[in-house]
């Protein structure tokens, strides 16, 4: 069949007898009335009806008007910090989730199968490696998966880690999905990919464009600000009566920081609502954009201690980049030790909202708010109680709240 998609000859593919002439001609027809100025196929011979102008939008059957319980989602990077929020709320929100998951997880690799199936009560566990497209498909796609979620970071930022786990483990969980027939894609990314940088920005970067590009299927592309727990390695030093250590004079970048419930929240509400599909979502927590002296003063305030802060020189980072950079070039196993260094830097001048088009500017405004969390309630209960499942892991800075 030969249709016209505004102005231009879109083939249409039937290879499937399972298909009833009313289902083909009603293809046909929405073919026929898809408004885009490209070539678009509509290609019968799977398990859906898939026209290509339609931006992933499945033509025969969109999953979004079927209720929750009957939608299944893949978790992928569910034993990380953020995905394990998110296989909760998706399980709270009633969704057949499948948390795919490593079978040794958490920091170290201490946790292993049993811990982790014990984590997630409601939900479908299941152990494979998201670098290998094999076990993806054999495990992952088991079973028929409506909605892929990617919650897939590097622990570290290296070089080597961020083009593995950003970039093509990522790229293969996308790819089954596709394969095996999957409508829809969920990115965790960050908001610092705006202004790339770094090795894990540019490899986040890449897949983005990639999903963006793929055409059969949608995607929303999540880019959140800091999290609580990248803001609290220094609330025990604090506590303890040390002082809080920043950069110049501590405002030199700012953020508008999320706590985990409500970034897991914000995804899970990227699964089925329309008008959250074929985006990108810069997102923060509520209240107004802080600086590390804002956050600085507010613990000081929570412990009753006197400020005391302790400023380091941004000439001290630009330093320890050029030495390691000079280092690596003779011993190149130094190389993710000289991104660990630009990484530092980065955070310290650079705000973490979304970036104004026309001035080039960070905004505060045009950062998204959402949920209802506050850094300074995160940091009253930190004091109280300790920061016991905020361990920063692999992304520990000197080892401050590594484990």
């Amino acid at each position: 069949h030969v249709c016209k998609a505004h102005g231009r000859t879109a083939h249409v593919a039937l290879h499937h007898s399972r298909y009833t002439e009313s289902q083909i001609s009603t293809a046909k027809h929405r073919c026929n009335q898809m408004k885009r100025n490209t070539p678009s196929i509509l290609s019968l011979n799977g398990p859906r009806v898939v026209c290509a102008a339609s931006n992933g939008q499945d033509i025969a059957s969109d999953y979004r008007t079927k209720d929750e319980s009957d939608i299944r989602v893949l978790v992928v990077g569910a034993t990380g910090y953020i995905g394990k929020f998110v296989v909760r709320e998706l399980v709270n929100r009633g969704y057949q989730v499948v948390a795919f998951c490593r079978e040794k997880s958490g920091i170290g690799g201490k946790q292993g199968m049993e811990d982790t199936i014990k984590e997630f009560p409601g939900a479908e566990v299941v152990f494979g490696d998201v670098t290998d497209m094999a076990s993806l498909d054999s495990v992952g796609f088991k079973k028929p998966v409506d909605v892929v979620v990617s919650c897939l970071a590097s622990r570290t930022g290296g070089i080597v880690d961020s083009n593995l786990i950003d970039y093509q483990a990522t790229a293969n969980a996308m790819n089954a999905g596709r394969k095996n027939g999957a409508q829809h894609f969920v990115l965790l990314s960050a908001i610092c990919v705006q202004k790339p940088l770094l090795e894990f920005q540019r490899a986040k970067l890449k897949f983005e464009k990639e999903l963006m590009e793929a055409g059969d299927i949608s995607y929303s592309i999540v880019r959140p600000t800091a999290f609580f727990k990248s803001l609290a390695a220094q609330v025990q030093l604090v506590k303890e009566g040390k002082p809080y250590v920043m950069f110049g004079d501590g405002t030199l970048a700012a953020c508008k920081p999320i706590s985990e419930r409500d970034l897991a929240s914000f995804i899970a509400d990227c699964v089925k609502q329309e008008d959250l599909k074929n985006k990108v979502l810069p997102i923060g927590g509520p209240g107004e954009a802080l600086t590390a002296l804002d956050q600085g003063n507010m613990l000081f305030r929570i412990t009753g201690r006197n400020p005391w802060f302790f400023p380091v020189p941004v000439a001290v980072m630009d330093g320890a980049i050029g030495l390691f950079d000079w280092l690596a070039s003779i011993f190149p196993q130094l190389e993710d030790s000289a991104e660990f260094a630009k990484i530092g830097k980065y955070y310290a001048v650079e705000s973490m909202l979304a970036l104004d088009p026309k001035t080039g500017e960070y905004s505060a405004d045009l950062t998204p708010s959402y949920g209802n969390d506050t850094l300074e309630d995160f940091f009253k209960q930190a004091v109280e109680e300790g920061l016991k499942g905020q361990e920063l892991g692999d992304a520990a800075v000197f080892g401050i709240n590594k484990e």
